[in-house]
């Protein structure tokens, strides 16, 4: 075995300069064509918008966390982006504004996943050949290059997951003397890219989930250690509370504060937010705004959802289709404000109002819609979606209608008699001949309903989502008073960000001929998805070779595990050397990586799309080179002496080659297609058309 280290130090070098060679590599392969293509690609559409947003102020609505949006922004304006650009579109010219600053800056993030993966590997292993294999895995892989050129968050992802990883390992493993000050680095360093994975997207949980059960094993094993007291244990059980729990959790709030404090201006998610949240958004109707605090009878009002992410109780002309209920006017709910939001309050049984007769709990009430003069109505019919509950529908004219339009309007938590205020009283609105209660189901209407979301009547009277609360409030007989009365605290503001997030992330749904997946399809490359179509084309996939070698590699692994583990229990070797008892154990840790970020999305009922696997990838790449070299070591058991050398080579050169013509081959789905598709004989592209779902 001493001679066959002798080998690789004598082939490879030192690893520094194995590390040097994999940098010099990943700074070519990934920053080569960056500016390419000069419009807007894929996701870029989304990320530079909120980056503009960002630059200008303009508060909005995102399923994702701050901090990526954040640092594009940042980045952005460093680098001279004023903010002005539309991002309407994938294919928009860029023309002039200075896009490449914030695709530099991402690039930037998602190429130093290569060399982090270099240092974990070595780290696990201690075997440079190990880390070469895994990193050069992660450095040709096509679809990798494509997700990290361009303006979106998975290259800030990957970049802190991996330097998570990183940070766990170079702790986990003893790289510095316990408490010493380097020691303290790589242990703040790990809670602080934790921190900024979840600050990203939600999926950077999974990695947390990883890092603490290192820091598990870690402690139980310095807690069995004899030759160490129990209070060492204590102290590194202190240690890592306060930097991988205490620290990610205060940045994390604190990235919370600065996107909350940044964004002071309305936008285009306002509505998603409650009335309170909004009325702290400059240039908001409800920013310093003045209305009466009580609803009196003849108010025109609207009523805003207490839903995470609720809309307003709104109506339009439009009718209800053939099969869906009664042929009357559609109710829904709508995110955006308009005037057709607009509702008048008045009695049930009179035109006739007393001045400023105030509206109490457990009133008799119809709503007319002002633009429409139709009534707020319900019957015995199926709403559209929901078949359980009632339908809801406009009315009658002129605000004329029947006893269908009469309901019962009760202020949560409060008795028969309470005065209906503005804002801050949750309402229910209880249907007087039905016995339900008027509530919003979530679930998006088709193209009928401008894909607007469904309103009903549910017999459960307890419905959580059947709350309602009055936002505008425009009645000149009472006095007004200011909307800094309901102002949030920034606590409050933080939580219904994330109620709101949370909710918009389960109703995620695809977009109209837009290409989805099934986490089936992602480790076998089934299909991969456009970047960029027309003439120059962009395609994301992952190199076929790579990514199937991984998952020879995954049962390979699982395999030999089984193997080993019997041939112990039977007596065969008492216990492995210890190199290869260290290759296996960072097998083990990689593969459960790989499966905490990969089988929850097989739990997931939200819409899925291929780019969700990479960070899967990355854990399965890395298996890969330190099983091959694993393999590799094996070969003086296997072959004489004099042939071992040879052998042993031959497969590494073997390995390099493949590696690098298939790079070869699929490079152009990364860095540009020209010409006819795959699909005709002519195509540069069609001998690689390797399954007949690939689209490129």
């Amino acid at each position: 075995m001493a001679e066959k280290v002798g080998y690789i130090h004598k082939s490879y070098g030192t690893t520094a300069t194995l590390f040097a060679i994999v940098c010099l590599l990943t700074v070519a392969t990934r920053f080569y064509k960056v500016e390419e293509p000069d419009h807007v690609c894929w996701d870029e559409t989304h990320f530079g918008k909120m980056a503009s947003w960002y630059i200008n102020r303009t508060f909005f609505f995102d399923v994702h966390p701050p901090l990526g949006k954040m640092l594009i922004g940042l980045s952005g304006y460093l680098t001279g982006y004023d903010g002005t650009f539309a991002f309407d579109k994938p294919g928009d010219k860029y023309e002039n504004a200075s896009y490449v600053g914030m695709r530099l800056f991402c690039t930037s993030l998602g190429a130093s996943v290569v060399p982090m993966a270099f240092l974990t590997v070595n780290q696990m292993t201690s075997s440079p050949t190990a880390a070469l294999f895994s990193s050069l895995l992660i450095l040709f892989d096509v679809g990798l290059i494509t997700l990290t050129q361009y303006i979106l968050l998975d290259p800030i992802l990957l970049c802190f997951m991996m330097g998570s990883i990183l940070g766990a390992i170079k702790v986990s493993y003893n790289t510095a003397d316990e408490f010493s000050p380097r020691w303290w680095i790589w242990l703040i360093f790990t809670g602080t890219m934790l921190a900024c994975c979840c600050s990203v997207k939600f999926v950077g949980l999974f990695v947390v989930l990883l890092v603490g059960l290192i820091t598990i094993a870690d402690l139980w094993n310095i807690l069995g250690d004899l030759t160490k007291p129990v209070v060492d244990a204590v102290k590194h059980l202190c240690a890592r509370a306060i930097c991988l729990i205490a620290l990610p959790i205060c940045l994390y709030i604190c990235f919370f504060y600065i996107h909350l404090t940044v964004l002071n201006r309305s936008g285009n998610g306002d509505g998603f937010y409650s009335s309170a949240f909004q009325s702290q958004l400059i240039g908001n109707s409800l920013y310093n705004a003045s209305m009466p605090h009580q609803v009196a009878f003849g108010a025109v009002i609207t009523l805003k959802n207490q839903r995470a992410g609720g809309g307003y109780l709104h109506s339009h002309f439009h009718l209800y289709p053939d099969g869906m209920g009664a042929r009357q006017q559609q109710i829904t709910t709508y995110t955006h404000k308009d005037d057709n939001n607009k509702w008048m309050i008045k009695k049930y049984n009179a035109e006739e109002l007393s001045e400023g007769e105030i509206v109490r709990s457990g009133d008799l009430v119809r709503l007319e819609h002002v633009a429409t003069r139709r009534n707020l109505h319900s019957h015995k019919e199926q709403a559209p979606i929901t078949k359980k509950h009632f339908q809801v529908t406009g009315y009658g004219e002129n605000g004329t209608g029947d006893a269908n339009d009469v309901w019962r309007i009760l202020i949560k938590g409060a008795k028969d008699g309470t005065e209906v205020t503005a804002v801050t009283a949750k309402l229910k609105l209880v249907h007087y001949l039905q016995s339900c209660v008027l509530t919003t189901t979530g679930k998006q209407l088709p193209k009928w309903a401008y894909e607007q979301q469904e309103v009903s009547c549910s017999a459960n009277l307890r419905d959580a989502y059947a709350l309602w609360n009055v936002e505008e409030n425009i009645y000149d007989k009472l006095p007004n008073v200011n909307f800094e009365v309901y102002a949030p605290s920034f606590w409050e503001r933080f939580l219904e960000s994330h109620a709101v997030m949370f909710q918009g992330n389960a109703g995620l749904k695809p977009k109209e001929g837009e290409i989805t997946s099934r986490p089936w399809q992602w480790p076998i490359n089934y299909r991969g998805q456009f970047f960029s179509g027309a003439q120059y084309r962009i395609y994301l996939l992952g190199n076929p070779v790579i990514w199937w070698s991984n998952l020879v590699f995954i049962a390979l692994f699982l395999i030999i595990f089984f193997v080993n583990a019997v041939k112990q229990e039977r007596g065969y070797f008492k216990s492995f050397s210890e190199p290869n008892k260290m290759k296996l154990k960072a097998c083990a840790w990689l593969f459960l990586g790989w499966l905490l970020h990969y089988v929850p999305f097989w739990a997931m009922g939200r819409v899925l799309y291929f780019h969700h696997y990479f960070p899967a990838l990355l854990f399965s790449s890395m298996l890969t080179g330190i099983l091959m070299d694993y393999i590799l070591d094996q070969f003086p058991k296997l072959f004489h002496e004099q042939h071992t050398h040879f052998v042993y080579h031959t497969c590494i050169g073997i390995f390099l080659s493949v590696v690098l013509y298939s790079f070869y081959l699929f490079a152009p789905l990364a860095y540009g297609m020209n010409g006819p598709s795959s699909n005709e004989p002519n195509s540069t592209m069609h001998g690689l058309k390797w399954m007949e779902t690939w689209e490129f």
